[in-house]
């Protein structure tokens, strides 16, 4: 009875700081912006493929937002936790009675519903093709499930540096400066002896997104990408620690 307890009390916190999080993102430009940003650009690498190539595929559109994403993402997350600190309420969060867990999965979550409305709004995209070509649905669901993955573990990520500084700006470049390494790393795979190659490439973003968007779910790339984000949450988590003692 006692552990149902202590998790009801968890999961009421989270949600409580969760709502409020959210409503943090609609109540400013930052959601409308970024979103509307993320659509434009997409939209113009799809409809490119439409139009002006006369293919209905979606393939274009999943390479293109992977390297969005490393300027979306930091974009979402920059003022999580920077905001928080600049204004002094984030030392008034850590007195209320909640864990430094849940203020970091709150935020967290806040985050990653933000990016999936966004994705959510792209799947005109798939309609579009299902009515005038004949899509792998297995090629569009891994593709779909990789920009979450990865939307994932860069918000945890983002959340991490958004712990280090009161300067979303700082937060932001901070962010983009890892999730962009991450993304260029299979890039680099020339320059780099053959002992290690096989390990930079398991670490590439790249690497894992190939193999999801072929529709193929392998739980080695599942694992990489729910490995960063506990990482990137772990660390957020942990630094919030340290303000508190």
């Amino acid at each position: 009875m006692s552990n149902q307890i202590v998790a009801t009390a968890v999961s009421g916190n989270i949600w409580a700081l969760f709502r409020k999080e959210l409503k943090a993102y609609f109540n400013s430009p930052i959601a409308y912006v970024v979103m509307t940003v993320f659509l434009i650009m997409a939209g113009w690498f799809f409809t490119s493929d439409l139009f002006l190539v006369g293919q209905a595929t979606m393939r274009t559109f999943f390479e293109v937002s992977r390297l969005i994403f490393v300027f979306f993402v930091p974009a979402v997350t920059m003022r999580l936790l920077a905001e928080e600190r600049a204004s002094g309420s984030l030392e008034l969060l850590v007195t209320y009675p909640v864990t430094d867990i849940e203020i970091v999965l709150a935020k967290w979550l806040a985050a990653m519903t933000l990016l999936t409305i966004t994705l959510g709004f792209t799947f005109v995209y798939f309609f579009t093709v299902v009515v005038l070509g004949n899509p792998d649905e297995g090629t569009v669901f891994g593709g779909y499930l990789g920009l979450l993955l990865m939307g994932g573990a860069g918000s945890a990520l983002g959340l991490f540096t958004s712990s280090l500084t009161r300067n979303q700006v700082v937060a932001f470049v901070l962010a983009f400066a890892v999730l962009f390494a991450l993304f260029m790393l299979d890039n680099l795979l020339v320059f780099i002896p053959a002992s290690i190659g096989a390990i930079v490439e398991y670490l590439s973003f790249g690497y894992h997104l190939d193999n999801l968007s072929r529709g193929v779910i392998d739980s080695r790339d599942l694992l990489y990408f729910i490995s960063l984000t506990v990482m990137g949450l772990a660390l957020a988590s942990d630094r919030l620690a340290d303000r508190r003692a």
